[in-house]
C-alpha cells in the first residue's frame, strides 16, 4: 500500500483530499504546517484573532485534529515559522520596499509547501504528497482544475518539474460544491468552515495596520498623472496597487480615480479618472525569476497576469536565459512583482515574475 502525506490546513478541501485518498486505498497520514507565529496575528482592530480564546491558527490546527480524529487517520505536525520567515515574508517585504505587488502565496508554495514540506514527508516515509490544491497533474504536466472558478493552476506555476513529482491533487477534477457536500456527507467539522482569503498562513486582518509593525509609513503625494495637480495625499507607496480604487480617499471629482503608477524616488502615487483610461494599459512586459516546464522554445502562448484575471493570447521573446519579453494586445493593469503564468490550452507551462512595464517598446516611466 503506498504511503500518502496529505498537507492539512484546518480547511474543508485538505478535510476532503483526505477523505479521497483513503477511499482510493492509500495509507493516508496528515502534516499541520504552522508556519506563522500566532502570537503576532492581529484582527481589523489590531487585536489578537480569538476563536473561544484560541489564536486562529490554533484554531485550525484543532480543526485539523479533529478532521483526523474522526477518519482515523494519523496526524504530525511540523514548524516552518522561521523558514517562512526567511523565504516568504522577508521577500513579501522587500517587494513592498520597491514598491512592487507581490505574491506571497506563489513563493509560500514554492520554498515552504512544495520543498520543506515534501522534505518533511520523505522522512516520514511517504510515497507521494498531496494537497487540496484545485489543479491537475498529468504525465508530469501541470494543468487547469476544472473548476475555473476555483482553479488554482496560478499559484503553482513557479513550481518546477521535480518538485510536482510524486504529488497528488485529488480535487482537481471536482467542483467545490462537490467537495463541500462530500464535506456534509461525513459531517465533518470543516464541512461548512469558509474559505480563507487572507495571505497564505498569515489570514486575514487590517493589512495597513499589520504592515506598520515591518515597515514605517512613508505619506506623499496622490497626483493626478492627466493635469500633474496634487488631489490627495496618500498613507505609503506599499498600501497600493496598480488599477485600485477603493481606499485611495479622494474626495470632490465627478469620475473614479484608479491608481496607475509610482514614483518610488519622489513618493508620489499617479491616478488617473476612470477604470478604462490610457495609463492603466501596456502592451509588453519583462518577467524574470523564470521557472519553464517544457524543452521547446515557445513563441506564441496565453498568460494569466494575476489570478482570477483572463488568459490573453502573447508571443514570447527571448531575452537572454533569466528574462522573457512578453508582447500582447492592451491588457489592463499589469504590474510589477505579480506573476505572468504561462499556459497552452490548460497546460500551465511555468511562470515569471513581472520586472518591468512597457508600452509601444518603453518603459512605462509612472510605473516605478
Amino acid at each position: 500500500m503506498k504511503k500518502v502525506i496529505v498537507g492539512v490546513s484546518g480547511g474543508v478541501d485538505s478535510s476532503v483530499a483526505l477523505i479521497l485518498l483513503k477511499n482510493q486505498g492509500y495509507e493516508v497520514e496528515g502534516l499541520f504546517m504552522r508556519n506563522w507565529d500566532s502570537l503576532i496575528n492581529n484582527d481589523i482592530n489590531g487585536n489578537p484573532t480569538l476563536e473561544n480564546d484560541i489564536c486562529t491558527q490554533e484554531q485550525d490546527y484543532n480543526d485539523a485534529k479533529k478532521v483526523c480524529e474522526k477518519l482515523g487517520v494519523k496526524l504530525h505536525r511540523v514548524d516552518f515559522v522561521k523558514e517562512y520567515w526567511d523565504y516568504v515574508f522577508t521577500y513579501f517585504l522587500e517587494e513592498l520596499k520597491k514598491g512592487r505587488t507581490p505574491n506571497p502565496d506563489v513563493m509560500c508554495n514554492k520554498y515552504i509547501k512544495f520543498d520543506l514540506f515534501i522534505k518533511e514527508a520523505k522522512k516520514l516515509n511517504a510515497d507521494y504528497i498531496a494537497t487540496g490544491h484545485y489543479a491537475i497533474l498529468k504525465d508530469g504536466n501541470l494543468y487547469k482544475g476544472i473548476d475555473e472558478n476555483k482553479d488554482q493552476s496560478y499559484f503553482l506555476s513557479q513550481l518546477d518539474k521535480k518538485q510536482l513529482e510524486n504529488v497528488l491533487f485529488p480535487l482537481g477534477d471536482m467542483k467545490k460544491e462537490e467537495v463541500r457536500k462530500i464535506a456534509r456527507e461525513y459531517n465533518l467539522i470543516t464541512k461548512d468552515k469558509k474559505d480563507s482569503t487572507g495571505i497564505c498562513f498569515i489570514g486575514e486582518r487590517n493589512f495597513r495596520k499589520f504592515l506598520t509593525n515591518y515597515l514605517p509609513n512613508q505619506p506623499g503625494t496622490i497626483i493626478n498623472i492627466k493635469t500633474n495637480k496634487v488631489v490627495g495625499q496618500h498613507i505609503g507607496l506599499m498600501h497600493y496597487t496598480i488599477g485600485q480604487r477603493k481606499g485611495l480617499n479622494i474626495g470632490g471629482t465627478k469620475e473614479r480615480l484608479f491608481a496607475v503608477g509610482k514614483d518610488l524616488n519622489k513618493n508620489i502615487l499617479y491616478v488617473a479618472e476612470g477604470e478604462n483610461n490610457e495609463y492603466l494599459y501596456s502592451d509588453s512586459c519583462i518577467i524574470d525569476t523564470l521557472v519553464l516546464n517544457t524543452d521547446e522554445k515557445i513563441t506564441k502562448c496565453s498568460a494569466k497576469f494575476r489570478y482570477r484575471s483572463k488568459d490573453v493570447p502573447v508571443e514570447i521573446e527571448y531575452l537572454n536565459d533569466k528574462e522573457l519579453l512578453i508582447k500582447y494586445n492592451n491588457v489592463k493593469s499589469v504590474t510589477p512583482g505579480q506573476v505572468c503564468a504561462l499556459y497552452i490550452g490548460d497546460r500551465c507551462i511555468g511562470s515569471g515574475i513581472i520586472k518591468e512595464v512597457r508600452k509601444d517598446g518603453k518603459k512605462l516611466w509612472y510605473l516605478l
